[in-house]
């Protein structure tokens, strides 16, 4: 078949992500035998006019659009992205079969097929089913037969099965150099699942719980052609957890130190699995910046969103950035199943006493269905089963709701190495566009070094 593929993605802040799960369709939909074009929205200034230009010019049989997420999970500055999504596929009904995918579809499958009017979805991983889908469409089978696919009108679907393995994705189609010029770095994907047990996480839903782990070997190439095809000079694993499995790590590490690849790069790593032996290999290999998705300085708070470590853990891998020299970000999210001001507070001081580089603050989580917090969320009333969680809903402890924007504002702005995007602190979609203007390599959080204050610009 001819295909369109469509990366729905436009959010830039802060920084363009460049669409790796429909790169890596690519390759398996090529080897199906189909012919394919990407028409990607990010850089786009005028979506309507690009997917009726593309629709006209390829004439494709069908387009497949991605949406990697349902909205910017930022509150209180929200931002949808159903209704883009929406637009598109009433460009494509009538010119083409319009079938869905990505990891926000996959969050709530059936709701947003019908949300956006799509003919099909593919909830969780494509590479194997989606070119079995099409073959469904060209030879009339019954695509409602297949694991993870949905069809317009119909209320269930066979639940997806995760691929045992997956590959290299497929650049070529994409603009890689803009998205490194303006991104400041490249992705690479070394595994996926997630053992983990976090009460508001997707990860373990959309791609299972037991972790594949790609050929350190095939990882190395990719990197390699990174590096000698795009120019490219620095990376972001886009791993849940690159420091897991740790041995895992470790190879990886020495496998790029041995290759003499010229690139620096950070990751998102889990203080429960940090040695000095593993952040050695990290250093030589070219890492520079680390971040850590903490959630909170305070013991009841780690237990309570089911942390694997602790605060005596966040404490020993912060002191340990800090001797070895290294950049360091804390992810924070507030607001979680028990919060208060004296827990909000414990944070803000065991951050003042590790001194990170930078610290994310996040205000309020994300709700989405079949995690735990979901299930909290019903049992405290906060929601029922039938709320739609389309657009975004946010939980926020009943204990601190009242004054906890302005609490998380009024101390973080005492601080300058606090960032809150929701509340726009340090956040700034402007202030992000004049840094980028600097061509910045690497995480934006690392010029906060740079700030001389603390900067705020009040939500309208």
């Amino acid at each position: 078949m001819k295909l369109l593929l469509i990366s729905a993605n436009r959010e830039r802040d802060p920084y363009p992500v460049f669409p790796i799960g429909l790169a890596c369709l690519a390759g398996p939909l090529a080897a199906a035998g189909h012919g394919m074009t990407v028409l990607d929205l990010c850089f786009e200034s005028d979506p309507p006019q690009a997917i009726s230009a593309a629709l006209a010019e390829q004439q494709p049989d069908a387009v497949v659009i991605s949406l990697r997420n349902l909205d910017n999970v930022t509150w209180p500055g929200t931002r949808s992205y159903l209704d883009g999504v929406r637009d598109i596929v009433t460009l494509v009904h009538g010119r083409a079969v319009a079938i869905i995918g990505g990891s926000g579809f996959s969050l709530m499958p059936v709701e947003v097929l019908a949300a956006v009017g799509a003919d099909y979805g593919v909830a969780g991983e494509g590479e194997h089913v989606l070119p079995r889908l099409l073959d469904c469409l060209e030879t009339g089978g019954d695509p409602s037969l297949l694991p993870g696919v949905v069809v317009s009108g119909r209320p269930g679907f066979i639940p997806p099965l995760p691929v045992e393995s997956f590959g290299t994705p497929d650049r070529t189609l994409f603009d890689v150099a803009r998205y490194y010029r303006e991104g400041g770095m490249a992705n690479v994907q070394t595994k996926r699942g997630c053992p983990f047990g976090c009460i508001y996480c997707t990860y373990p839903l959309l791609e299972g719980r037991s972790m594949r782990l790609r050929p350190i070997a095939e990882i190395i190439a990719e990197i390699r052609a990174l590096v000698d095809d795009f120019g490219v000079s620095y990376l972001y694993f886009v791993d849940d957890i690159f420091n897991y499995p740790p041995d895992f790590a470790s190879q990886l590490c020495r496998a790029m130190t041995m290759a003499k690849l010229p690139v620096n790069w950070s990751a998102f790593i889990n203080p429960d699995f940090i040695t000095a032996e593993l952040m050695d290999d990290m250093l030589a290999a070219g890492c520079d910046a680390v971040e850590f998705g903490s959630d909170s300085g305070s013991p009841l708070m780690l237990k309570n969103m089911r942390k694997s470590f602790s605060v005596e853990d966040l404490r020993k891998a912060s002191h340990l950035c800090t001797e070895l020299g290294l950049d360091f970000a804390h992810y924070m999210l507030f607001g979680g199943p028990g919060e208060t001001r004296a827990t909000i507070l414990e944070t803000f001081d065991l951050m003042d006493e590790v001194k990170p580089t930078a610290v994310i603050a996040m205000t309020g989580i994300r709700i989405y269905p079949h995690t735990a917090l979901y299930r909290t969320a019903i049992d405290e009333g906060l929601i029922q089963e039938s709320t739609s969680l389309l657009e975004p809903v946010f939980y926020i402890s009943p204990l601190i709701r009242d004054g906890f924007a302005d609490l998380i504002t009024s101390e973080a702005m005492k601080r300058r190495n606090w960032i809150a995007p929701g509340l726009e602190i340090n956040a700034s979609s402007a202030m992000l566009d004049a840094i980028r203007m600097f061509k910045v390599k690497g995480p934006l959080w690392k010029m906060i070094k740079g700030l001389g204050r603390s900067h705020h610009r009040p939500l309208s």
